[in-house]
This record gives structure tokens, C-alpha cells and sequence, in this order.
């Protein structure tokens, strides 16, 4: 008898990409908002994380909106990490936004327009209505097919029944449908919503539970409904300000969300958004989330867009502003002034100011093996030893960046584990910022349109680059 050969199965629901801070699920903190050593992915940073707790805790109550927040410290000491963390504290319910300061130059829009989009997708508007359902379990499904195709459309019965009652319905042909397309069957416990029809599958009944030997993980057991199969729910939908601007400002409606295709939005439409909101909010019938808008490289924005993030957040209906910026004192682009961090003063002024601190030596290794970690890669003690050593004299993102690079050589070499070997080959395969910079300086002769003056000069500048 011929061997069956089974192809190997994989878990799709934990295919993902590995990102730079794929690892990171939260700030770390415990209920007292103070910050554990190694948790949720974060490691060290302990009066930024404690400084960024309180402000999430400010978002989470609804106390802060229009305010605005700056992580300022060195590359690589993880505020684009802290960012994360928030917006992974908050949930799905309150809206992130999260770009870059040079993404509003390269937008078919206006750099305004583009910032406005960005606020107004920041702003969360929970939409309560009140709906009939028919919910309850399935008794039995029973479907008249005519004998001769297409003489007549299918017709059936259906019966629910809850703790207290039991009822058959009369099915259209879509109804028939929409019920084959859900899959249900007797045992199921489902809702039914009136106006549109739609068919949503609860769950499976526990009085059902023994039906089959053998389940899938993903079936899920409820308890049959109590009371009237037909009742009154309220319904929430989440969307945010820049969804319903492009739904009423483009002829083809919500699906310009799905092309991307939004353009420029007139102010008169928003205006008119914002007013219908308002009603909406005194009726009781929605409420404002205010979400978190996240600019990273913030010091690339122009003196116009700072002057429009001045005014933008004053208004009424504005998010969290979170930016993070690298640079010291530096000129503010479209100007001749200097300025810290590249932000003018007045704007400055307004920001929560959260810095950043170089991680040492033990909070090096501790993020270099959450990273062997999310990565999968199996690494000796003398191998993290090494690369901690060249994370602290290079860079940590070099390090990190080491990490895959020494687990292909390992694979190339048949080992099981990467060893010091591996990430000796790899640091001579890739150089760091510094090494590469001494290569220059060293054949800047063989170059075209080279600038440096003497090699002597240039040295010293990779000496203070370093430093």
C-alpha cells in the first residue's frame, strides 16, 4: 500500500512580520502606574515610561485633549518604542494615528490638509443607536426546494426558541442565503437584525455541547437566551472624523476609504460634520473619544506646519499630539533661527517635555535576548555577551540588526545555536557607522565629488559622531 505523505500544516494565525518593535505590547507599568524592569517588551527607560503612564491614564479618563507631548532624547533609546506602547495600552477603541514628519512633503494634498486628515483620523466618534433583534437558539431549519430548478424560489421555516419561548418564522430566499453563507445549523444561537437582515453567529449552544466527539478551538459555547426572542439592543459603532468627511465629501462615498483616493476635503464640509456631531452629542446619541496623533521626526515639519499645530490645538475637537524628535539645537526648517530640538519656542512651550536616556550595558543584553526572542534565533551566552559588547561600543540598532544576519550563518554552517563565531563573521560582512566612515575617509581620494577637506579633520568628526 502506497504512504500517504502529509504536507507539513502551519498556524496562519501566527504568520505575522517580525518589525522593529513587533515585541513591544505596552508600557510595562503595574496598576500604580510604576514601571516593572522587563515587561510587555520594554526594558529600562523607568521615568519616561512612568511620565508616559500618566498621560495615558489622563487619555484613558478623558481628562486631556489638545495637549501635546515630546519624547526628546538620543537615537536608539526607544521613544518611538514608548509611542508604541501607548497605543498598544489604549486599545482598539480610541483612535492612533502614527506618521512620520517627512510623509506630509511626498502627499498629493496640501502639508495643512495633510495634517488636518491626520488630526481629524485621531478623533474617535462612538455612534450609540438602539436596533430590534431576534435572538435566540436554533431549534431546526427547514428548507422547500421546488422540484423543477428555477420554477419557483426556495421557502422555509425557521425555529428559535430562548429559556421561556419557542417560535417558527417564515424564510424569504434570502434569508435562505444568508443562513447557508453563516453556516448555521440546529444548536447554533444567533441574532438576527431586523432592518438589514443581517445574520450573526453567537456561538454554539452548551445543550449542544456532546453533539460531536471532537471540536475545533475555534468554536465558541454560550447560554441559550433568556426572555423575549425579540428585543431592543443598543448598538455601538466606532468610527473616527476623517471617515465621515470622506464619506459625505466624495461622490463615491465610503469606498473612497478603501482606494485611498480621499483629495483635499472642503471646510465646509467638516463644518457641517462637526455641527451634526454636536447635535449628536447633546441628544446623548454619540460621544467625542479623543485618540493620540503620533509624529515621529517631528524637527522635518516646516514653520508652516508648526504654526498650524499651534492653532490646530486649540480647537474644541483635538487629540493627544505625541512627537518625538532626536536632534538638539537646530535650525527650524524654513528659517534662519535656531532652535532646541528644531521646534520654535511658542510651540515648545505648549509640550509635555518626556526625555529619553542611553540604556546601559544590562538593559542592552536584556533587549538583545527579547529580540533573539521575537526573532526565533537560538544564541550561546558567549555569542549575547559579544553582541551586547558591540551593541554599547556601536549602536543597539546595529546590534539588533546583527541578530538574523548571525542566525543565516549559523544555518549556513549547520548549527544549532549561534555562536561567537557567527557574529564575528557578520560584524566583518556589515559595518557599522563608524567603521564605514573610517573606510571613507581612509580612500576619499577614489571618490567622485568628495568634500573632505583632510583625513585628519575627518577623524575627529568620527570621533564626535561616536561620542
Amino acid at each position: 500500500m502506497a504512504e500517504l505523505k502529509l504536507s507539513e500544516s502551519r498556524d496562519l494565525t501566527r504568520i505575522e512580520r517580525i518589525g522593529a518593535h513587533s515585541h513591544i505590547r505596552g508600557l510595562g507599568l503595574d496598576s500604580s502606574l510604576e514601571p516593572r524592569g522587563v515587561s510587555e517588551g520594554m526594558v529600562g527607560q523607568e521615568q519616561a515610561r512612568k511620565a508616559a503612564g500618566v498621560i495615558l491614564q489622563m487619555i484613558k479618563d478623558g481628562r486631556i485633549a489638545g495637549r501635546a507631548i515630546l519624547l526628546a532624547g538620543q537615537p536608539g533609546t526607544g521613544k518611538t518604542a514608548i509611542a508604541m506602547g501607548i497605543a498598544k495600552s489604549l486599545g482598539h477603541e480610541t483612535p492612533f494615528s502614527m506618521l512620520s514628519g517627512s510623509e506630509i512633503f511626498s502627499l498629493e494634498m496640501s502639508k495643512t490638509e495633510a495634517l488636518m486628515q491626520a488630526f481629524r483620523k485621531s478623533i474617535g466618534v462612538r455612534i450609540k443607536e438602539e436596533t430590534e433583534v431576534i435572538e435566540g437558539e436554533v431549534v431546526e431549519i427547514q428548507i422547500d426546494r421546488p422540484a423543477v430548478s428555477g420554477a419557483a424560489s426556495k421557502t422555509g421555516k425557521l425555529t428559535l426558541k430562548t429559556t421561556d419561548m419557542e417560535t417558527v418564522y417564515d424564510l424569504g430566499a434570502k434569508m435562505i442565503e444568508a443562513l447557508g453563507k453563516e453556516k448555521v445549523q440546529s444548536g447554533d444561537v444567533i441574532a438576527i437584525d431586523k432592518a438589514s437582515g443581517k445574520i450573526t453567529k453567537l456561538g454554539r449552544s452548551f445543550s449542544r455541547s456532546r453533539d460531536y466527539d471532537a471540536m475545533g478551538p475555534q468554536t465558541k459555547f454560550v447560554q441559550c437566551p433568556d426572555g423575549e426572542l425579540q428585543k431592543r439592543k443598543e448598538v455601538v459603532h466606532c468610527v473616527n472624523l476623517h471617515e465621515i468627511d470622506v464619506i459625505n465629501s466624495r461622490t463615491q462615498g465610503f469606498l473612497a476609504l478603501f482606494t485611498g483616493d480621499t483629495g483635499e476635503i472642503r471646510a465646509e464640509v467638516r463644518e457641517q460634520i462637526d455641527t451634526k456631531v454636536a447635535e449628536w452629542r447633546e441628544e446623548g446619541k454619540a460621544e467625542i473619544v479623543p485618540g493620540v496623533l503620533f509624529i515621529d521626526e517631528v524637527h522635518m515639519l516646516d514653520i508652516e506646519c508648526f504654526s498650524f499645530l499651534n492653532r490646530a490645538l486649540e480647537n474644541e475637537m483635538a487629540p493627544i499630539l505625541v512627537v518625538a524628535t532626536n536632534r538638539g539645537i537646530t535650525s527650524i526648517r524654513g528659517t534662519n533661527y535656531k532652535s532646541p530640538h528644531g521646534i520654535p519656542i511658542d510651540l515648545l512651550d505648549r509640550l509635555l517635555i518626556i526625555t529619553t536616556q542611553p540604556y546601559s550595558e544590562d538593559e542592552i543584553r536584556k533587549i538583545l535576548d527579547i529580540r533573539c526572542q521575537e526573532e526565533d534565533v537560538e544564541m550561546s551566552e558567549d555569542a549575547k555577551q559579544l553582541l551586547t559588547k558591540i551593541g554599547q561600543e556601536t549602536s543597539l540598532r546595529y546590534a539588533i540588526n546583527l541578530i538574523t544576519a548571525s542566525a543565516l550563518s549559523c544555518q549556513k554552517r549547520k548549527g544549532m545555536a549561534v555562536e561567537v563565531q557567527d557574529i564575528t563573521r557578520v560584524y566583518s560582512l556589515f559595518l557599522d557607522v563608524r567603521r564605514s566612515t573610517q573606510y571613507l575617509m581612509e580612500y576619499q581620494k577614489e571618490y567622485m565629488f568628495n568634500e573632505a577637506s583632510m583625513v585628519d579633520s575627518g577623524d575627529a568628526n568620527v570621533d564626535a559622531m561616536h561620542d
